[in-house]
């Protein structure tokens, strides 16, 4: 499948953000079903363990859904539609932390480490805002949260109205040339099918100024690589916890991530790598723009 063509002007000066705040969404499937129901009850159990799996349903009437593609709209992670649902994206922004054993704490800390210094950055997938207190807190002024879910770019909004909200993707991030110095990236870049990673790559190349810093974090290949008595061995009873996560939770692309060659394609898009450090369960990717 080609890359869709890009419908932004990249002279135009850097859009105007919208109040995701206080933007009224309409309730998706998961927002309108009875909990309480037993068999509703049942079905989310089914979703969220895994056994049963379905496309994601956008309701009518959601902002930017034409801009959606359709790879994003799967129930990554067993999360009944996927990050479209208030429901859901909230129980999602507070459940991700305590799932991963307060280890994103450390991980967001090491990327905004790498863009300090850094005046505005880009928070490409910013789901929920966790990375921003994050960023800021290193002085950086300006940050752009970029997320295709609107659900959780509310929640972002909500949490950080320091920060500034934009609907998109990736692939037609849309803010002009070299507009910004730093791009920050927080488990993302594994829930994109590498036929469009190139395209990722080449639109944030084409915003980062020269010199520009591109922080990674994402899924290591240790807890899927790694045998038991190995993740034992090295990481204690934590590796076997992330090893059991990774074998149940829906990460339809995860497996061709690992497989890419990410530091030969940042350098065919343009940067240096700086570093590129693999332990569980993350793995920490920094580069450079030419």
């Amino acid at each position: 499948m080609p890359s869709r063509p890009r419908k932004f002007d990249t002279t135009a000066a850097s859009p105007v953000p919208t109040d995701w705040a206080t933007f009224e969404l309409p309730d998706a499937w998961p927002d309108l079903i009875n909990w309480f129901n037993p068999r509703s009850l049942f079905l989310m159990l089914a979703k969220f363990t895994g056994h049963t799996r379905a496309r994601v349903i956008l309701p009518d009437g959601l902002p930017g859904m034409e801009r959606i593609p359709r790879y994003v709209l799967q129930e990554f992670h067993n999360l009944p539609n996927g990050n479209y649902s208030k429901r859901i994206c909230q129980g999602y922004a507070t459940g991700f932390e305590p799932v991963m054993l307060g280890t994103l704490r450390d991980g967001r800390e090491r990327l905004a480490k790498a863009l300090a210094g850094a005046n505005c950055v880009v928070d490409l997938g910013c789901g929920s805002g966790g990375c921003i207190p994050v960023l800021r807190a290193t002085g950086v002024n300006t940050i752009w949260g970029l997320d295709p879910s609107p659900y959780l770019l509310q929640l972002a909004a909500k949490h950080n109205p320091e920060a500034r909200f934009i609907h998109g993707v990736g692939e037609e991030i849309p803010l002009p040339d070299n507009s910004v110095d730093g791009v920050n990236v927080c488990f993302v870049f594994h829930e994109i099918p590498p036929l469009y990673l190139k395209r990722v790559l080449s639109e944030i190349s084409r915003i980062l100024s020269p010199g520009g810093r591109l922080a990674v974090l994402e899924p290591a290949p240790t807890q899927w690589s790694l045998s038991v008595s190995q993740l034992w061995r090295n990481y204690g009873w934590r590796g076997l916890y992330f090893k059991w996560l990774a074998r149940h939770a829906f990460e339809p692309f995860i497996p061709a991530w690992h497989k890419l060659d990410f530091p030969a394609l940042l350098r065919e898009s343009g940067f240096t790598v700086l570093e590129d450090d693999i332990g569980c369960p993350f793995r920490v990717i920094i580069a450079k723009s030419l």
